[in-house]
């Protein structure tokens, strides 16, 4: 394998000292407002090295390049704000840096002059190159790769680019460095929690374990008379070692390499500052660095609240064309819908409150298994008779069965059993006439739903197929499994480094007669050519231009039905001809009519920090229209509620969360049960929260106000089943059209979106009026992205550019939200396990037993796998969120899961953190509602009537918002009692 670098080799021979460092001009932010500089004096996550002369140290604070004086002073940025560079180290002449950056969609080794002029790639293509490092005479380079199907470590030579593989093991190496002779490769290898250090001799490739430690030994860096520096990072914190003692003391240090400056010092980052350690005290470098932010201005869109008027229903579910081409059914509005292919004015067949999702023919046409939670909250398979219009239950299952799939010969379907959390499941086959179930594969990566081979032989799915265990992104491939539960499963990959769009609609569809595949490539339809065990045998070949989901097949495998954004469509692939199918159906939002009072002995409106007592909170139709004192004559006429002894506040926005399907229709009544008035969904599968949201405007079930997006925008690589695997700048503009068309109320830009791309969502999605968020922080506050999600959270770099060891952000950080005033929804993972250490009592309350089975054992049990990981972050990250909400930023209360116990925990840790619990009561009300551009989250005449009734005083404790015993969402009165009463 090489890389022709001639243009580099010749560079790399001219040694020149550093010049004047021009800054290089940025894109402007896309919403054309003037950004705001500020001076930042530490950064997060930042790596140092220092020049070969010892003058001059480049760092990579917020994902630029930035030289520095050695002795401390102005910062000059040497790259724009959209490479996302990181850890620079120097050519063993001075003349040049190499660090690895994202700029194009994939982590890559880059080169460039100190004076920032040259910059360019040294490899390229589909994998991620990483962490580069000269050796000692700088005619090679160390990085670690994934172009293994693992993390290795690799050599690049300069003069040939030729790459050779060094490392190759099950574990992942990461980090290499050379030894000063050159003869020798040290590195970090990681197998799960734990890791050590490894080197390999070059000439004999014999590899050998050079340090163990307790905890973790990261970063290893050679110094020039052979010591060995590393990060010890272990229950007592992150420190530097050298030759296995500790020297950096109390510090937090980052876990980068070390740079030696040949003078018998070296430099280091810990605390957010840049150190110079060595024989004689440790000093600090002081810097300032100048970084820029805006505060997005466009108008945003506005739910309307208010209209009864005919809105027409987009949120269409799963369609699915008979076996003889004459009808569609899919779920829209909560319930399953047949309609001519030709289109027209749908039937519904089950009109009830249930959860009704992912309808599939018999291959006579005759009946339709769906899932449905009637009869106990949480899905199972039901099969309706079309001839008779009776249903029967098929399973009974402590899981939740989903994706059903009807064998060609009628005897079986297939379904994903999800047994865990995000969509978790395996792969079930259940005999129609008797219910036996055959489990095909325990618990998958959110596997998508499955399609049955011509012979019934096999079933197909789509899964991750993962890059390296450091990183879970992967591409979505198809994997077969053989239906008789005997066999190994094995991968189809149809394109190579190519992903299926999504795992929740972009197939694999398997053609009746099982020559051919369907799938979602590019958000277009394509088709390629299959054995009968799902080999490809040919290209995928685009079928349509324009966007395209969910592809099913009519019998003759001629017809193939699918969504294009807001259309049915059908296309003959015989002929090519595309032909709409319209649909008319349309809903109305359920509004209430008529007064309500609320007698309530206290009351804490949200905007002053007091509590009132003894109040009437007046209701007409959905709205507050007074607030007064209390006067039992005002209890005459309309519905009087009686909350005597009771707390009425703000009804709570839960600002992260995501709904599924395997949760049913009690996940909404379970947020209301927990006095949850609105949910703010920022991913999820494409049409499916749309759909969520639309049932819950027409009422067709209890629940609360939906605020969605659509499926995680991701690049290339993925990992959620909700996220979708942009293929490109094409790709990109297509999701975009979706969102305009299918009217979400946030897109989110996720882990893998380039920064350049980033900014282009946020040009889109501010044309629509609506905000953008994600995991980011910088370039996001310059781009104008409107929010971050999580204090820490998964990141593309394997650690975060908001926290560093220990969960503490520092300066930069802090500076980043406060002078942005952006949102900030921290979702403090690990916050419920202290909650509950405090509440004990609130672990069997029974509103949990809404819930499924593994979620509910998240609130009762003691052995949360996660909680243990991130507790210990939880500390610094509680510090840091106090300094982030003091400086400015709009923090609002989100859990990023389904289970409602960690809202209240969520606003908990808040007044750990420092906040008062009228401010953490704040984050799930007033400042959420803002954030959404909602009336509501506060009491007060003229919002929505979104309350909850609790018992005692949040304001004095916080643990007390948890005690709710009725809820008024939209004007409409649930009492705790009736919602957890089964088949309420």
């Amino acid at each position: 394998m090489t890389v022709r670098l001639t243009s580099f080799a010749i560079a790399l021979m001219v040694g020149t000292a550093h010049p004047a460092i021009a800054q290089p001009a940025n894109l402007p932010p896309p919403g054309g407002e003037t950004p705001i500089a500020f001076d930042v004096h530490e950064g997060t996550s930042m790596a140092v090295s220092v020049s070969p002369n010892g003058k001059w140290l480049a760092v990579d604070l917020q994902g630029s390049l930035w030289i520095i004086p050695a002795k401390g002073g102005k910062a000059r940025r040497i790259t724009d704000y959209f490479n996302d560079a990181r850890q620079p180290v120097w050519a063993p002449d001075g003349s040049r840096l190499v660090y690895f950056a994202y700029r194009d969609g994939g982590y890559d080794l880059w080169s460039i002059k100190p004076d920032g002029s040259d910059m360019h790639k040294l490899t390229e293509g589909t994998f991620d190159d990483r962490e580069p490092v000269f050796s000692p005479d700088g005619k090679t380079i160390a990085f670690s790769s994934d172009r293994s199907g693992n993390y290795d470590i690799w050599t690049l030579d300069i003069a040939t680019g030729a790459m050779k593989q060094v490392s190759s093991h099950a574990r992942e190496d990461r980090l290499p460095t050379w030894s000063p002779d050159g003869a020798r490769i040290a590195y970090s290898g990681g197998q799960g929690m734990a890791s050590a250090i490894y080197v390999v001799d070059l000439a004999t490739g014999q590899e050998s374990l050079l340090k163990q430690v307790e905890g973790r030994a990261e970063a290893p860096s050679f110094g020039p008379s052979g010591q060995l520096a590393y990060v010890l990072q272990d229950d007592t914190g992150s420190h530097l070692a050298i030759d296995g003692k500790i020297v950096s003391g109390q510090e937090n240090v980052f876990p980068f390499r070390i740079s030696w400056d040949g003078a018998g010092g070296y430099f280091y980052v810990s605390d957010g500052k840049i150190r110079r350690g060595g024989a004689k005290a440790t000093s600090t470098i002081a810097f300032a660095a100048t970084l820029e932010v805006v505060k997005p201005r466009y108008e945003r869109a506005k739910r309307d609240w208010d209209s009864t008027a005919p809105r027409k229903a987009l949120g269409i579910v799963h369609p699915r064309i008979s076996p003889d081409g004459s009808r569609i059914a899919f779920v829209a509005l909560g319930d399953l819908y047949v309609v001519s292919s030709k289109g027209g004015v749908p039937e519904n067949l089950t009109k009830d409150a249930a959860l009704d999702a992912d309808p599939a023919w018999s291959p006579d046409g005759q009946s339709i298994v769906f899932s449905s939670d009637r009869g106990s909250g949480l899905p199972q398979l039901w099969i309706k008779d079309l001839r008779t219009g009776t249903d029967r239950q098929l399973t009974r299952l402590d899981t939740q069965p989903l994706g059903a799939a009807w064998s060609p010969d009628g005897t079986r379907i297939a379904f994903i059993d999800v047994d865990g959390r995000w969509g978790v499941a395996g792969v079930c086959v259940v005999d129609v006439a008797t219910g036996n179930i055959t489990r095909l594969q325990t618990s998958l990566g959110q596997p998508g739903s499955p399609s049955w081979s011509s012979d019934s032989k096999y079933v197909a799915i789509s899964l991750s197929y993962k890059f390296s265990n450091s990183f879970r992104e992967g591409t979505n491939q198809v994997y077969v499994i053989p239906a008789d539960g005997k066999g190994e499963p094995f991968w189809q990959i149809p394109q190579a480094n190519m992903s299926l769009d999504t795992r929740s609609g972009s197939g694999p569809a398997w053609s009746p007669d099982g020559s051919k595949m369907a799938g979602i490539y590019e958000g277009l339809l394509k088709v390629w050519p299959v054995d009968k065990a799902g080999k490809p045998l040919g290209p995928v070949r685009s079928q349509t231009n324009d966007t395209a989901f969910y592809p099913t097949w009519t019998a003759d495998s001629n017809i193939v039905l699918y969504q294009s954004n807001d259309k049915l469509k059908t296309i003959n692939l015989a002929t090519g001809v595309t032909t709409d199918v319209p649909i008319d159906l349309s809903y109305r939002l359920a509004k209430p009519t008529g007064r309500m009072v609320v007698h309530v002995s206290h009351l804490i409106d949200s905007v002053t920090d007091a509590t009132q007592h003894d109040k009437d909170i007046i209701i007409d139709g959905n709205r507050i229209v007074q607030i007064r004192d209390h006067d039992p004559a005002l209890h005459e006429g309309g519905t009087f509620v009686d909350g005597t002894g009771l707390t009425a506040m703000p009804g709570l926005i839960e600002y992260h969360s995501h709904v599924q399907k395997d949760f049913g229709s009690n996940l909404e009544k379970a947020w209301l049960a927990y006095g949850i008035t609105t949910v703010r969904d920022p991913g999820t599968q494409v049409y499916d929260a749309v759909e969520d949201r639309e049932a819950a405007e027409a009422g067709v079930r209890p629940s609360p106000r939906l605020y969605v997006g659509g499926p995680l925008l991701e690049w290339q690589r993925v990992y959620y089943k909700m996220g979708v695997a942009v293929s490109g700048p094409a790709h990109l503009e297509r999701e975009l059209e979706r969102a305009r068309l299918l009217q979400y109320d946030i897109v989110k830009s996720y882990v893998r979106m380039p920064d350049l791309y980033q900014r282009r969502i946020v040009e889109a999605a501010h044309a629509m009026g609506i905000p953008v968020s994600g995991h980011e922080i910088y370039p996001a506050a310059y781009s104008g992205v409107d929010g971050t999600e999580h204090m820490g959270a998964t990141s593309r770099r394997g650690y975060s550019p908001k926290q560093g060891p220990g969960g503490m952000a520092y300066d930069d950080v802090i500076q980043l939200f406060g002078r942005s005033g952006r949102t900030l929804t921290p979702t403090n993972f690990g916050a419920l396990t202290g909650y509950l250490e405090k509440n004990p009592d609130y672990r069997n309350d029974p509103r949990v037993n809404l819930y499924p089975s593994w979620a509910r054992e998240s609130v009762t049990g003691d052995n949360d796998p996660m909680a243990r990981m991130v507790r210990p972050l939880l500390t610094g990250g509680l510090i840091s969120l106090k300094k982030i909400y003091d400086a400015g930023a709009q923090v609002v209360a989100g859990t990023d899961t389904m289970i409602a116990t960690n809202l209240h925990a969520e606003i908990a840790s808040y007044v750990d953190a420092g906040l008062t619990p009228f401010q953490a009561l704040q984050t799930a009300t007033v400042n959420a509602a803002k954030a959404l551009n909602l009336d509501a989250g506060t009491l007060e005449a003229g919002k929505l009537a979104d309350i909850a009734l609790v018992d005692g005083d949040p304001r004095e404790n916080i643990a007390n918002s948890f005690k709710v015993r009725s809820v008024i969402a939209n004007g409409v009165i649930h009492h705790v009692d009736d919602l957890v009463k089964p088949n309420s």
